[in-house]
């Protein structure tokens, strides 16, 4: 009778690559997930990358287990690398349940797929395994930018709280501009003169007025008195424009025909009221955005810049997520697209501009903030400007101006940018160093005088001197 085997309950699975680095790609999905596992003892039993193990998941937690039981099953979670593509947000409830179990989790771009009959989720996966294996085991540098893999640093509580919010936002302007433009077009139609009389046909006093009386006739029968009650305080409607404005609508040469009248005047009220509450809700979305950029470190550092307003500034803190996802201030710079591009050949400089990349939202926003703090004029960024310009800019002889003028904000940018990271930088430096009982001192703000002597040649470095390097002599 053969015996049975004896189950020891304290017996515990020892993982296969106890000593070794494991690597894992995943290929993220939007129902499953794939994840292929790589490392050198794998590589040297399987010989291709391909062949080595995959495992298929779901999104959801039973399948974060299954792949953390299968990670755990072949090394500790201490030597486990993952890299996985920004495809969307599929990625980030995953890269939260790893993060949460201290997993070093990298992202990239895009990965660049070799031309070929053979395209799977699994071969995706190893891909991805084979790349993170290539660029921190061998080392392996990749020509391509956006092929080379990055550390996700989770981001600050600020900037996790703006990133929705700022996003939603833009949403929000791009479906109210969508509909003033509508109201434009419209506006051509039932009543083309009104232009004449009103700059903005969808401001608030002709948006009540147009949302009151939807045609010139209706406008023009009615009374001086209620359309100044409609005017309400506004300053930039007068009587004689009201009275103009009547006058124009009993001339108007607007659109008559009955069926397409009836559907213009539809189509205008309810766009009117669609953009109310769209302006609504954007007020309601700068008063939350104020309020987090207020009580934020980072908001107050980048407030104190001369230019930078609270949207600015929240948008800046959504974008850089953390400040230690960038090494050096250059590469804050090329992120936010005021990156300088040479093109040389031999000992001939052909010209230099600036880069096409980076995001287009924070370039934008760079743009305005450094013209807002030229047209401020007392202050630094707006010296250097002038100083730039009559030093870099050919002048006009014929219209007695610069030409170019433009082009320095570029450099503007890029030096505000460079005072930017410096300040946070060092705030995120000093809040590491600060014991959790202990609250932390307050953030060192953008100071106008310390600018004004770096431009004079009085550099203070923001970081204390180290202890100058001494040799003891020991004598016996």
């Amino acid at each position: 009778m053969a015996k049975r085997a004896v189950q020891h309950a304290d017996l515990k699975a020892v993982p296969m690559l106890l000593n070794e680095s494991l690597y894992v790609g995943i290929d993220i999905g939007k129902a499953k997930h794939v994840a292929g596992f790589l490392s050198k003892t794998l590589l040297e039993r399987h010989e291709r990358f391909e062949a080595c193990p995959a495992l298929v998941f779901e999104n959801s937690r039973e399948g974060f287990r299954l792949l953390i039981e299968r990670i755990r099953s072949l090394a500790p979670l201490e030597h486990i690398f993952v890299l996985m593509e920004r495809t969307g947000h599929y990625h980030r409830t995953l890269e939260q349940y790893l993060q949460e179990l201290d997993i070093t989790v990298y992202v990239m771009h895009v990965q660049s797929r070799s031309t070929g009959m053979l395209k799977t989720d699994k071969r995706d996966a190893l891909t991805l395994a084979n790349q993170l294996y290539n660029q921190l085991e061998l080392g392996v540098q990749v020509p391509n930018k956006l092929q080379l893999i990055r550390r996700v640093v989770p981001p600050t509580q600020a900037a996790a709280e703006l990133r929705g919010l700022i996003r939603h936002r833009y949403e929000l302007i791009h479906e109210s501009t969508r509909r003033k433009n509508k109201l434009t077009a419209i506006c051509d139609e039932l009543f083309p003169e009104l232009v004449r009389v009103v700059k903005d046909p969808n401001g608030q006093v002709a948006l009540a007025l147009r949302e009151r009386f939807p045609t010139p006739a209706a406008l023009a029968t009615v009374s001086l008195t209620t359309l100044q009650q409609i005017r309400g305080g506004a300053r930039s409607f007068s009587d004689a424009k009201l009275v103009e404005l009547q006058r124009q609508a009993a001339q108007s040469i607007g659109i008559k025909e009955v069926a397409r009248l009836r559907g213009l005047v539809l189509e205008q009220t309810q766009l009117i009221k669609e953009l109310q509450m769209l302006q609504e809700h954007i007020q309601q979305l700068d008063k939350e955005i104020g309020g987090i950029v207020e009580h934020a470190r980072e908001g107050q550092i980048l407030l104190s810049f001369p230019g930078i307003g609270p949207i600015m500034a929240a948008t800046s803190i959504a974008a850089i997520g953390s400040i230690h996802n960038f090494p050096s201030a250059a590469a804050l710079k090329s992120y936010f697209g005021w990156a300088p591009v040479v093109a040389q050949s031999g000992s001939t400089l052909d010209h230099t501009r600036l880069t096409h990349g980076g995001a287009r939202t924070m370039k934008h926003m760079l743009f305005l903030a450094v013209f807002q703090a030229i047209r401020l004029k007392d202050n630094e960024w707006a010296r250097l400007y002038e100083r730039l310009v009559k030093t870099k800019c050919p002048f006009d002889e014929r219209t007695q101006s610069y030409l170019g003028k433009t082009r320095v904000i570029g450099r503007v940018a890029g030096q505000m940018t460079e005072a930017i990271y410096a300040l946070l930088k060092r705030d995120a430096e000093l809040l590491s160093k600060v014991p959790p009982s202990q609250d932390p001192p307050p953030p060192l703000l953008y100071d106008p005088e310390v600018h004004r002597q770096h431009r004079l040649g009085h550099y203070r470095p923001l970081k204390s001197t180290p202890p100058p390097n001494t040799i003891t002599l020991l004598h016996p």
